[in-house]
């Protein structure tokens, strides 16, 4: 009795341990962003993707456990010739990702390796198409040509990439020194540039500074000439007017017996006061001695004054 209970137990744990081992190998977990390739006799039957998974035990396996994350892959350095033949140093960065774990499973034995490979072929490759200088400024372009030789080949593989980034570009220590003179000569250049443009715009304000001083200087004085000439002639008008003011009053009282009076005697006063002045001027004057008496000065300008007034045109500025 013991015997049998003994033997039933044992079969029962045998038929645990089966089931236990049986849905070990039939249930999977599969994480997120990660695909099980399953074999069927070994060969590709299906891709579980992320949950919970069944699979028959012994005659379906996981042959491949795939990521589907993206990966960034450091592109080892490498030496590329330029075009001008020029040797270079090249590394970069390349971003992949898995879309088909069956193409990436059997496409390729290792598509990591692979598109690393590809990477560095193709930069050379690109890299030989142009000059040293190009390569410093389309480097936008030596990664688009990268990024699509990859996707190219990486149709059969499975795998896309999503772009590809130069690291460094390091040419030789000579090309270097020479790249540095270059951009030190290029540099006086344009210093050499500047200073003569600054230079000849000094020289230009200072010119034009000139000119406008000497226009101005030369308007004002031609302001001030205009000015004094103006004035020059008001103050001969105001002269002239006075002086005829004066004449027309003298004219008009000489016309009367009282004026003409005053005018003898003004007269003979400016003779006097004239002949005393030649005395004064010299030491010696020689004179007549009837011309020297005071009563003959008078009567001299007396004379004068008669024969003005005996004058047609006397009279008629008179009348």
């Amino acid at each position: 009795m013991e015997t049998l209970l003994s033997s039933g137990s044992a079969f029962w744990i045998g038929i645990a341990i089966v089931t236990l081992i049986f849905l070990n190998s039939s249930v999977k977990f599969v994480p997120q962003n990660t695909a099980y390739v399953v074999e069927r006799f070994g060969k590709f039957r299906t891709t579980l993707t992320a949950g919970l998974k069944f699979i028959l035990p012994i005659i379906d396996r996981v042959a491949y456990k795939v990521s589907l994350k993206e990966l960034a892959l450091d592109v080892p350095s490498q030496s590329a010739i330029t075009k001008d033949n020029i040797t270079l140093t090249v590394d970069g960065v390349l971003y992949l990702k898995v879309i088909d774990p069956e193409k990436s499973s059997y496409g390729i034995d290792n598509y990591v390796f692979g598109v690393t490979q590809l990477a560095q072929t193709t930069m050379r490759s690109e890299i030989g198409k142009i000059t040293l200088d190009r390569t410093f400024e389309e480097r936008d372009l030596l990664n688009s040509a990268i990024v699509q030789a990859i996707n190219e080949a990486g149709e059969a593989w499975g795998t896309t990439c999503l772009r590809y980034e130069i690291k460094d570009i390091t040419p030789p220590k000579s090309v270097l020194e020479a790249m540095e003179r270059q951009m030190k000569a290029e540099r006086d250049k344009r210093a050499t540039v500047l200073e003569s443009e600054g230079q000849r715009q000094s020289a230009i304000n200072i010119a034009e500074g000139q000119r406008q001083s000497i226009v101005l200087a030369a308007e004002a004085q031609r302001e001030q000439q205009i000015l004094e000439a103006q004035g020059e002639a008001e103050a001969i008008t105001t002269v002239a007017q006075a002086k005829a003011g004066a004449l027309e009053t003298v004219g008009k009282a000489a016309a009367t017996v009282e004026g003409q009076k005053a005018v003898q005697l003004d007269l003979a006063t400016r003779a006097i006061a004239a002949k005393a002045s030649i005395a004064k001027a010299s030491t010696i004057v020689l004179m007549d001695g009837k011309q020297t008496d005071a009563g003959q000065v008078v009567a001299e300008s007396m004379a004068v004054v008669a024969a003005m007034n005996s004058s047609e045109a006397f009279k008629s500025g008179g009348h």
